[in-house]
């Protein structure tokens, strides 16, 4: 059983060593552990520590791409280089390291595909009271638009299976959190949440440039991913209020009309009948959405197998060597 930690990072130098330092060297259960950094474009001595350190594999990116393109490629660099469970964790040392058995017990037990570690959120010091309601009403929406309960749902300390990250595919350039636990949810895979601790603050994030930004990007991401999930569900909701209205306006312009005062109202009937006409059309694109989010699901599939092959040929390739 092969265990492969991997770091996004971005100008981590100063940080990046202590985050290493404090990852376990040993897991009962795991018989070999490496790790992977990511370098999304670094330009400082983030490569150079990580060397030193005695990484094993680094995912260079000559410009930064941002969260979500580095974890996915280092996903694919883990898969290609045999690895059978892959924890994400940060290189700001924001979470305790001697928590990645904890979150690697449940899939070495086979009681999940993918563990999403709970930060004590009420308690972290460094988190603004703001901040706190906005990550507890963030991973409220999560649930709901997922089927899920994890209540940390913006936490990017993690653990997959090999399965699993061959199954999951980040669209959005913005992060990775919320969509995988919504594809998640939503493709019925095995995911929990356990409690995990956290270090003390080493650097402001860099993920957000103020709490508005974070908000909007956050909301946006959960609405796409719900849409190429659910999209039936969100359109036919769209139509059935738009045609609700519209009838209603319908139903009172008969009203005036039986009691001869239709004359004045002509603006109602044609706002009843806008409305009755967008409500069809939006429940004719949700019909539209939803075949193109089963091919979408045929594609997955065809990813699924082509990406399992295409690791397998690598790391053959790589032990051949």
């Amino acid at each position: 059983m092969k265990l492969i930690i991997q770091i996004p990072c971005y100008n981590e130098a100063e940080t990046l060593e202590i985050a290493l330092n404090d990852l376990p060297k040993t897991i009962e259960g795991i018989d070999e552990i490496e790790y992977l950094i990511i370098n999304d474009g670094s330009t400082d001595k983030t490569v150079e520590v990580a060397a030193n350190w005695g990484v094993h594999y680094v995912v260079n990116f000559a410009r930064n791409k941002g969260l979500a393109k580095g974890f996915m490629a280092g996903l694919n660099a883990c898969l290609e280089y045999g690895a059978d469970i892959i924890v994400n964790t940060d290189a700001d040392n924001q979470y305790c390291g001697a928590d990645v058995e904890t979150i690697v017990r449940p899939i070495l037990e086979g009681k999940a595909d993918i563990v999403v570690g709970e930060r004590p959120i009420d308690q972290t010091e460094h988190f603004s009271p703001l901040k706190k309601k906005l990550q507890h009403f963030g991973s409220w929406v999560v649930r709901k638009a997922s089927k899920t309960d994890i209540p940390d749902a913006p936490s990017g300390f993690r653990a997959f299976s090999r399965e699993a990250a061959l199954r999951l595919n980040v669209i959005n350039d913005y992060t990775y959190t919320l969509e995988t636990i919504v594809q998640a949810g939503r493709n019925k895979m095995a995911i929990i949440s356990v409690p995990v601790r956290t270090n003390g603050e080493l650097r402001p994030s860099r993920l957000f440039g103020s709490m508005f930004g974070y908000i909007k990007k956050s909301m946006l991401t959960i609405i796409r991913a719900f849409l190429m999930y659910r999209p039936l569900q969100f359109f036919a909701t769209l139509g059935t209020i738009l045609l609700l209205f519209g009838v209603g306006i319908g139903v009172r312009f008969l009203i005036y009309f039986a009691s001869g005062e239709g004359a004045g109202h002509i603006q109602s009937l044609i706002l009843a009948s806008m409305m009755i006409i967008l409500g069809v059309m939006t429940g004719i694109v949700g019909m539209q959405a939803d075949i193109i989010a089963g091919n979408r699901k045929l594609l997955e599939d065809i990813q699924y197998h082509v990406r399992k092959m295409d690791c397998e040929k690598k790391e053959k390739e790589k032990s051949d060597k």
